[in-house]
């Protein structure tokens, strides 16, 4: 088992008998998740992607992620949310934060189309001159405005280097199996494309092409990242008692039950920055719905002890703690003493780091657990692609029964196109007069409120 649960720092916040009385929801949503019998199950292809993906789009993609090895200095991966944030989770905590500064025999990989500011994606274009360059556009319908936008750039910049016949060498479109602006472009200009499931939503994409394909390009091993994802869905899938991820699932609702509205995802180590940043979409998006759920939050160790670590151990009871525990680091260092001693810090020394980091992490948990915050521990083996398969499947399955133990549709995200409309609106978008219109109309009432609010004060 890649991911283990602890839940020693528990015993004065959660008692066997709540654990009994949430195993009966657990297993109730565990049956739901297995029969599809609940909402949302349109969007239960993640389930089984361990062992029934396609095995054929896998051997292009290691195919295709070679060809970009070959060919080109930068990989531009466009995308936005589930497109891209578990691709650089995955990416950073495999090989390093500054995997494009390391020396390496592969591209260095740039994220564009995860926002729209223009001097992020100026400077982008200005790394890539005199590069060469390939375009990865992973988008369902290829109308996504930040995605879109950045894609219309630099598919022009790779026509204008390379030429339309060349182009065809350098783009690859994750996209719709046969419908959607980005299929159709596609398809006539013959780009290579690879599938995003119709029943596999965006924040369960990683392990799909929507992910391995850059991961891939960055020299990561997929087979053995869908190896550890297979084992997790064997074992992820017996009873109450012997598995941690029901577990996991059930305290989140029980601590959630005692007013605790903040779940803050810990690390000790800063390549799991961006892997938090993935649980946050996850778990965000997937509860946050119905005005229900635990907001998604997370610090890395001890560098946000300097910064968050007074709100948390003394500020407002609201929150508990997901310490995920990465029990073998990828490099260690060893710790010389100084003669002079003059920062008095030999008695540190002689030893590993990663052993100054657990102290640190043994105190914190004590500290907080003390203070009244809830840990619950996760003990992740190492931070190997087998692991990380492990992981990610763990999450998936979790969040999903933790999900219907709430009560809500853990596949929808009925709240994200709101914002979507209204940007559309008041861009002028020609489809969206008639809500143009009434946007006007909201804005010019809310002005009309707060200028009557303000003659009154």
């Amino acid at each position: 088992m890649s991911i283990s649960l602890n839940t020693k720092y528990l015993k004065d916040f959660v008692a066997p008998h709540e654990m009994e009385a949430a195993k009966a929801q657990a297993e109730l949503a565990a049956k739901t998740l297995a029969d599809k019998s609940g909402l949302g199950n349109d969007f239960l292809g993640w389930v089984d992607l361990p062992t029934n993906y396609d095995k054929e789009e896998f051997a292009r993609i290691k195919a295709a992620a070679k060809k970009i090895q070959s060919n080109s200095d930068i990989l531009i991966v466009i995308g936005i949310g589930g497109s891209y944030l578990g691709t650089r989770a995955a990416i950073e905590l495999l090989k390093s934060p500054f995997y494009n500064n390391l020396k390496k025999d592969t591209p260095d990989i740039y994220y564009v189309g995860n926002n729209i500011n223009p001097t992020y994606l100026n400077e982008v274009l200005s790394i890539c001159e005199g590069k060469d360059i390939s375009v990865n556009v992973i988008s369902k319908s290829g109308t996504t405005t930040e995605p879109a936008l950045a894609f219309r750039v630099f598919r022009e910049l790779v026509e204008k280097k390379y030429g339309k016949e060349g182009a065809k060498e350098r783009i690859f479109c994750t996209t719709d199996k046969a419908r959607g602006t980005l299929k159709q472009l596609a398809d006539t200009e013959g780009y290579e494309t690879f599938v995003i499931a119709d029943d596999v939503g965006g924040r369960y994409s990683v392990l799909t092409a929507v992910g391995l394909l850059p991961i891939a390009v960055a020299g990561c091993d997929i087979d053995a990242i869908m190896a550890g994802a297979k084992q997790a869905q064997d074992e992820l899938s017996k009873d109450f008692d012997n598995n941690d991820c029901y577990k996991y699932a059930a305290l989140r609702n029980i601590l959630y039950s005692k007013g605790k509205n903040v779940e803050l995802l810990v690390s000790y180590d800063p390549s799991f920055t961006m892997m938090a940043e993935w649980f946050k979409q996850l778990f965000g998006e997937s509860e946050g719905k119905d005005n229900k759920g635990i907001f998604p939050a997370s610090v890395t160790f001890s560098t946000d002890l300097h910064s968050m670590g007074q709100f948390i151990q003394d500020g407002s009871r609201i929150m508990f703690e997901t310490v995920v525990d990465i029990k073998k680091p990828k490099q260690d260092f060893f710790l010389n003493s100084d003669a002079e001693n003059l920062d008095g810090l030999n008695f540190l020394t002689n030893q590993n780091m990663s052993v100054v980091n657990r102290k640190a992490f043994e105190g914190t948990v004590l500290a907080h657990t003390e203070g009244g915050v809830p840990n619950i521990v996760l003990e992740l083996e190492d931070t190997s692609e087998k692991s990380f398969g492990y992981m990610v499947y763990f999450f998936e399955k979790a969040c999903a029964i933790s999900g219907y133990m709430l009560g809500v549709n853990p596949f929808n995200q009925p709240g994200v196109e709101s914002y979507k409309k209204n940007m559309f609106a008041l861009l002028g978008k020609p489809v969206t007069k008639i809500r143009r219109l009434h946007l006007k109309l909201s804005l010019s009432n809310i002005n009309h409120i707060y200028f009557h609010r303000v003659v009154l004060i």
